[in-house]
């Protein structure tokens, strides 16, 4: 299933929370230089190039927030951005996975911190993993999947750039996702389609993040 029938209330709250004040307050390239922990966090993880950095500045209608590239690898650190201050919120941008091109080296540290990351930050309380509509799941995908599941955190899929696929192959490759997530017992069980482009499923991500501050009492 997807998330298309949100309730209202929590899509205008949504639309509250990003259209207040958000910023660029972190860059950590290794576990150990992670800001304090302060309030909750969700991460946005996904393959290199599947469109994380545009899907935070169109979340929160800044285009120059997240530095946005054409060149896959670009991000290399966790990018924390923090929400208004009414609310202790932060998004984490995280490197894109997957990417073969860069030296070795740097491929096994930035890898190696997004697994750290996801396994050891208490305030982490849900991870967005990217799927590339015009592809699906990907066997580097079901890596981070596994990660996840072992770390007991709550991720949910969402689904990029679905504007530029049609609209048959986009319907075959979310039942297709929703299959392989019925063997990871941490995944919501509810896929977001989205467009950073047409702004297709903005409001529903806003909508389940502002849900899950409810749930963690921080709403």
């Amino acid at each position: 299933m997807t998330s298309a029938d949100t309730d209202p209330a929590l899509i205008e709250q949504g639309r509250k929370l990003f259209a207040g004040e958000w910023k660029f307050i972190w860059a950590a390239p290794t576990i150990a230089a992670l800001p304090p922990m302060a309030g909750l966090e969700v991460a946005f993880a996904g393959r290199s190039n599947v469109g994380k950095s545009s899907l935070i500045n169109a979340l929160t209608n800044r285009n120059g927030l997240a530095r946005t590239s054409h060149t896959p690898g670009r991000t290399q650190e966790l990018i924390f951005f923090e929400g208004p201050e009414s609310v202790n919120f932060r998004l984490v941008d995280m490197p894109g996975y997957g990417y073969a091109a860069a030296p070795k080296a740097k491929i096994l540290a930035w890898t190696s911190l997004i697994h750290d990351f996801l396994r050891g930050r208490a305030s982490l309380a849900r991870v967005y993993v990217l799927i590339d509509s015009r592809h699906g799941l990907k066997d580097v995908d079901h890596d981070v999947l596994k990660t996840l599941d072992a770390s007991a955190v709550s991720y949910q899929i969402v689904m990029t750039k679905s504007d530029q696929v049609k609209a048959a192959t986009l319907k075959d490759n979310i039942a297709a996702t929703q299959t392989a997530l019925s063997k990871h017992p941490a995944a919501f069980p509810e896929i977001i389609v989205t467009s950073s482009n047409t702004g297709d499923g903005m409001p529903q991500l806003r909508a389940a993040m502002v849900q899950l501050l409810k749930e963690r009492g921080a709403a």
